[in-house]
């Protein structure tokens, strides 16, 4: 009877750490927050906006990894004294297709800036290459009651909420079927 129950303890120790590596497995090619140290590796100290190299904000940037070499990043630029200021406020990197509004928007670096219509609870998001300023696409931020804190920019993982936030403002982004 004691060895029995032996066997059975260790059987179900073996199942429990099985299933623990297949989860951490799962979680390691989940798409998920990106570190620090990823950002800094991927975020340049001055962004490529079509002529222009301008300085980013680092303590703003943002991203996701799929943990197999794919990021969706972004930060904040400094914009004063460029021609980019008033137009374009944020520097924007995908190595995936990524959905948003009605744009695809292909693997590269984009631009992004928005307007706000006087007293409207929605915020104007355009898109825009970054080699050459050419639009890409236009989508809605809507103030987001559940935002906890106010973010200068983050880009949330699939799972938690697939949304771009802006402030108080997000809009949803998705990636492409064979990225998820």
């Amino acid at each position: 009877m004691r060895r029995t129950s032996l066997r059975l303890l260790t059987a179900l120790a073996l199942l429990c750490a099985g299933l623990s590596c297949l989860a951490q497995s799962t979680k390691a090619t989940a798409w998920h927050a990106a570190t620090e140290e990823e950002l800094r590796s991927l975020i340049p100290a001055r962004a490529p906006a079509i002529s222009e190299r301008i300085e980013t904000e680092f303590r703003t940037a943002s991203g996701i990894t799929d943990g197999k070499g794919h990021f969706v990043a972004g930060v904040v630029m400094i914009t004063a004294g460029y021609s980019a200021e008033g137009k374009y406020s944020h520097f924007f990197i995908t190595q995936v297709p990524l959905h948003i509004g009605q744009a695809t928007l292909a693997p590269g670096n984009y631009l992004f800036g928005w307007t706000r219509a006087q007293g409207s609870d929605v915020l104007k998001v355009h898109f825009y290459y970054a080699v050459n300023g050419n639009p890409v696409g236009d989508v809605d931020a809507h103030r987001d009651l559940s935002a906890s804190r106010v973010e200068s920019f983050r880009i949330w993982p699939p799972a938690d909420k697939s949304v771009i936030q802006i402030g108080r403002f997000t809009f949803p982004y998705g990636l492409s079927a064979t990225d998820k």
